[in-house]
């Protein structure tokens, strides 16, 4: 028998955060969060608590926890939309229908009790969380952005009523042959000069920070305004991601464009692969996952694809030649194997067009569900 309980003490709170750490222990494919990040989920001054109302249970056989699942009531998400929709995020069971049918009648319950029609995901609080049930590329390293799950997830939550309702695509993208790398970089360069544009400088990470992060806001602001997912930003959450961007960014991945009069039409960022530096400790930041941490980020072997955003007055420019300049640059570097794109969004053809230009091998696909609610 299957009882399921809502997260309420710490022991639940430790035991909700370890479930996939121990179900996943023996996956070379699975790469945990960090602990000290995750477990903020449960702090009464969250980033997200001021637009989110959320549920956490456990799935109990006796004693055992076999399974667990998040609801998110996202408000700026629903209000932006004009949508009564419940996320449900954190899914994790073994390979057991009941497991799974109790976990999503506590979030259809969730939903319901809010007045809500339907229930989406695997969706997080903001597209700067995991998102998406992997559902091809079960044999593939995730990267540290992405959250992993075994082939039979998709069984369970299609067999509680879900259908899709969009997919992700990834792929691998590899330096191009010298030849192309170089069109590219002239063509970038004519692009440049001909819309008298050019790229923005820095001294330091900090110095970048101070230069251009309101600019960047309001570029994310407008570029993602109508993808899926996607919710504006907070003032706690750009503190929250410029925090983060601080730790780790290194100023050689990151291209930034500017126009005669300092505003920012483009910017693209990536991220030293931080998956396998992280993966020993289980997430949590020892000494010697710091030393891996650190090495990872100085001399990085593979770069995930983080923030693509172009100004929507300067679509038709040419601009997405120049971030495949930056790019290529950046696996032109000595140690650079591959770069990761993470999620895009299956329809997004002017960003997967893009990955036309480079050796690129599509590798995986994530899906997000939905199940109207009677």
């Amino acid at each position: 028998m299957v009882t399921v309980r809502e997260v309420r003490t710490k022991a639940e709170q430790k035991a909700f955060l370890r479930f996939p750490l121990d179900l996943y222990r023996n996956e070379p494919n699975f790469v945990p969060p960090l602990w000290g990040d995750e477990k903020k989920i449960f702090d009464a001054d969250f980033v997200y608590n001021d637009t989110c109302e959320t549920g956490y249970w456990l799935a109990y056989r006796g004693e055992a926890v076999v399974g667990r699942i998040s609801a998110i009531l996202q408000k700026a998400s629903n209000e932006k939309h004009g949508e009564k929709r419940v996320r449900f995020t954190r899914f994790d069971a073994i390979d057991d229908p009941e497991v799974a049918k109790a976990l999503f009648d506590a979030v259809e319950a969730f939903a319901r009790a809010r007045g809500m029609n339907a229930v989406c995901g695997p969706l997080g609080f903001s597209d700067l969380e995991r998102e998406g049930l992997l559902v091809e590329g079960f044999d593939q390293l995730s990267t540290f952005e992405e959250q992993y799950n075994a082939d039979y997830y998709g069984r369970l939550i299609e067999g509680c009523g879900y259908e899709k309702e969009v997919d992700w695509v990834e792929s691998k993208l590899y330096a191009p042959a010298p030849e192309t790398a170089e069109k590219l970089r002239k063509l970038s360069a004519q692009v440049l000069k001909k819309f008298r544009l050019h790229v923005g400088e820095a001294k330091n990470v900090n110095d970048f920070i101070r230069r251009y992060r309101d600019g960047l806001f309001d570029l994310l602001d407008v570029a993602y305004e109508d993808l899926y997912g996607t919710v504006p930003f907070t003032p706690a959450m750009k503190k929250m991601m410029i925090d983060n961007f601080r730790l780790i960014i290194d100023l050689r991945h990151v291209v930034c464009i500017l126009d005669e009069n300092e505003r920012i039409v483009c910017f693209g960022v990536c991220f030293p692969s931080i998956a396998k530096a992280v993966q020993k400790s289980r997430g949590r930041l020892t000494p010697l996952a710091l030393l891996r941490l650190l090495r990872a980020i100085k001399r990085p072997k593979v770069i995930d694809l983080g923030l693509i955003a172009v100004a929507p007055d300067c679509a038709n420019t040419g601009i997405p030649a120049v971030v495949a300049a930056g790019l290529c640059d950046m696996l032109s570097e000595g140690g650079v194997e591959y770069a990761e794109t993470n999620l895009n969004l299956e329809d997004n053809l002017s960003i997967r067009n893009l990955w036309k230009r480079f050796d690129a091998v599509q590798h995986k696909r994530r899906r997000a569900y939905l199940k109207t609610l009677d």
